[in-house]
C-alpha cells in the first residue's frame, strides 16, 4: 500500500505512481482516503469502507455478506480505520473525485424540496412538517396545481405547538426552477396510476413507462444546476426510477455517460420501508412469523421480486415466501377494500424513512450496488454511503437475493 498527500488529506493506493507527494503513513493518523479505479459507470463515486474485501472485489451485492468477500489483509493503519469506520472509498476514474476527497458531515439542519403533493406527497409532507424539525429547517412544495399547493401551505403553516410557534419546519410554495435549491429533493411525482378495480395486478411496473419520462426530465435539470444533494425517488416503481435519475442526469448533449451529473450514492429509492413494515404487521399476528421482529431482514425491490427472510440466523425458505408473498399482495389487499394503499407507504417508506436517513441512522432504501439499485438496510456516515455487512448470509435467501438482482438488471 502506498501513502500520499494531497491539501491536508492522507490518501492511500494500491499504486505507487499517483502524482501526490509520497508520504510515511503515520500510524495515528485519524481518517484515510482510499483511491480505488473502476468503471465509473459500476459502481459507486465513494463510499464508506466496512471489510478488506470491498476494496479488493468489484462493487456487487456479496458486498452485504462478509463471508462471501475475500479475506484481505490490509496494512494495520488501512485495518484499523476501517475497523472503526475511518477510511472513504473514492473512485480515481470518476470525474467528480477531487471534490469527494474533502466531503465533511453537514449537521446543520436540512432544506426539503418535495415535487407533486397528491395523496403521498400531501401524507409525506404531513409526517416530514410533524416529526421533522430535528433536522429539517424548512420545506419547499411544488406541484402542477396552484390549489394544491396554496391549499397544503395553508393547512400546514396552520400547524404549530403553542407558543412554540417555530418548533417545525415552515412550509413555503416554490416556483419549478428553485426545486433544487435544497438539501433533498423528494420526487413524488407520477402519472397514470391504474384507478381501484382496474384488475392491474403489478400497479408499480405499470407506471414505470409515464413516471420514467418525468423523472428524465428533473435528473436533467438537477444536472444542469449542478444539484449537490440527496435525491429520494418515492413514486413507482422506486427501484428503476433511481437508476433513471442516475442515467439521466449522467448523458451529455450526445446521450453519453459522462459522470457530470447526480452521482450513485446522491440518489436513493424509498419503497422498501413500507415492505419491511409490513412484514413485521403480519409477523405481530402470526406466531409463525414472529421472529422476523427481531432477527428477519428486507431485501430487494418494492415489488414483486421483494425479499423478506424470517430470520438471518435460522432462515427458513418456506416461511419467508409466504411471508414475502404476503407483503407483496397487501397493496392488493387494500384495493380490494376499494381504497388505494397510500397511507403506509407514504410515511414508513417515505417520511420515516427519510428523516432516518437526515439523522444518519440506519434505514431501509433502494441504493447503487453494481449497476443497479437494490433495497437494503442502509445509513450515510462520516465517510459516506455505508450498506449494512451481514457475517452470513444463508445460501438460500443469498440465491433470493441474487435472483432480486438479476431481475433488477433486466428492467434498466
Amino acid at each position: 500500500m502506498f501513502y500520499y498527500k494531497m491539501d491536508g488529506h492522507l490518501l492511500c493506493s494500491a499504486r505507487h505512481d499517483l502524482p501526490f507527494p509520497a508520504v510515511e503513513p503515520p500510524a495515528d493518523a485519524p481518517k484515510a482516503v482510499f483511491l480505488f479505479e473502476a468503471d465509473p459507470q459500476s459502481c459507486r463515486a465513494s463510499f464508506s469502507v466496512g471489510h478488506p474485501g470491498q476494496l479488493a472485489q468489484p462493487e456487487s451485492i456479496r458486498w452485504l455478506d462478509a463471508s462471501r468477500l475475500p479475506d484481505g489483509d490490509p496494512d494495520p493503519l488501512l485495518g484499523r480505520l476501517i475497523q472503526e469506520g475511518r477510511l472513504r472509498a473514492v473512485n480515481y476514474r470518476h470525474p467528480q473525485w477531487e471534490s469527494l476527497i474533502s466531503c465533511t458531515p453537514d449537521k446543520r439542519k436540512k432544506r426539503v424540496n418535495i415535487l407533486a403533493i397528491g395523496d403521498v406527497g400531501s401524507t409525506l409532507l404531513t409526517g416530514l412538517k410533524l416529526l421533522g424539525q430535528d433536522v429539517i429547517s424548512s420545506i419547499g412544495i411544488c406541484d402542477l396545481s396552484e390549489k394544491t399547493t396554496a391549499r397544503w401551505e395553508f393547512e400546514m403553516n396552520q400547524i404549530s405547538l403553542p407558543w412554540a410557534y417555530d418548533a417545525m419546519p415552515e412550509v413555503e410554495v416554490i416556483p419549478p426552477d428553485r426545486l433544487f435549491d435544497c438539501d433533498l429533493f423528494v420526487f413524488v411525482a407520477s402519472k397514470g396510476i391504474p384507478p381501484v378495480g382496474s384488475g392491474v395486478k403489478d400497479v408499480r411496473m405499470a407506471q414505470f413507462e409515464t413516471n420514467s419520462k418525468i423523472v428524465a426530465h428533473y435528473a436533467k435539470l438537477a444536472r444542469e444546476q449542478k444539484f449537490k444533494g440527496l435525491w429520494a425517488a418515492v413514486s413507482d416503481p422506486v427501484d428503476p426510477l433511481a437508476k433513471t435519475a442516475y442515467l439521466a442526469s449522467n448523458q451529455n448533449e450526445a446521450g453519453e455517460f459522462d459522470g457530470q451529473g447526480l452521482r450513485p450514492e446522491q440518489i436513493q429509492g424509498f419503497g422498501l420501508g413500507v415492505m419491511n413494515a409490513r412484514a413485521a404487521y403480519f409477523a405481530k399476528r402470526d406466531p409463525r412469523f414472529a421472529s422476523f421482529l427481531t432477527e428477519g431482514r428486507s431485501f430487494g425491490p418494492h415489488g414483486q421480486e421483494l425479499v423478506v427472510a424470517n430470520s438471518l440466523a435460522h432462515y427458513d425458505d418456506a416461511l419467508s415466501q409466504e411471508l414475502t408473498h404476503l407483503v407483496v399482495t397487501a397493496n392488493l389487499k387494500m384495493r380490494e377494500i376499494g381504497f388505494k394503499p397510500y397511507v403506509a407507504p407514504a410515511l414508513s417508506s417515505g417520511a420515516l424513512s427519510l428523516l432516518l436517513m437526515l439523522r444518519g441512522e440506519w434505514h431501509c432504501g433502494s441504493v447503487f450496488l453494481g449497476g443497479i439499485f437494490m433495497g437494503v438496510k442502509n445509513r450515510y456516515t462520516a465517510t459516506g454511503l455505508e450498506t449494512e455487512l451481514l457475517p452470513s448470509i444463508p445460501d438460500p435467501l443469498f440465491a433470493r437475493i441474487q435472483y432480486a438482482a438479476d431481475h433488477l438488471a433486466t428492467v434498466i
